[in-house]
């Protein structure tokens, strides 16, 4: 098919006004010069935080409602997800092993001291304490 049956011509190698059909008129072939967009300024306060001191932050979403009304929503999820299968319920061995895990997490400091203590390193070199 040719630039002739299709109702389009062809454009020349230095022929920069062509406009193709459905293209949005952009540029300055319409008079119009494109610009970007200033950057985002911070709000000017005079401490250099984000928000003035005298307007109190404004609690939002779940944190603003009552507690009792956001118990109320988590308690149809759950229902919802069991409904739809979708819930996870833990077996007796998956829980015991996430208990395992979460113990060794949270001890694991106390752990690292202990073995240090025993290995003769002396204690208070603060090492452990992630000293820097």
């Amino acid at each position: 098919m040719s630039a002739g049956e299709t109702g389009h011509r062809a454009p020349a190698s230095n022929d920069t006004s062509v406009i193709v059909a459905g293209d949005p008129p952009v540029g300055s072939a319409y008079g119009l010069e494109l610009a970007p967009d200033p950057p985002p300024r911070a709000p000017h306060v005079e401490d250099g935080s984000a928000r003035p001191a005298d307007r109190p932050r404004r609690r939002r979403g779940f944190a603003a409602m009552d507690r009792t009304r956001v118990s109320e929503i988590a308690r149809k999820g759950g229902k919802a997800a069991h409904t739809a299968g979708t819930a996870h319920e833990f077996t007796s061995d998956e829980a015991r092993e996430a208990g395992r895990k979460g113990g060794r997490a949270t001890h694991a400091k106390r752990r690292q001291r202990a073995e240090q203590t025993a290995a003769g390193s002396p204690s208070g070199s603060g090492e452990e304490r992630g000293g820097r």
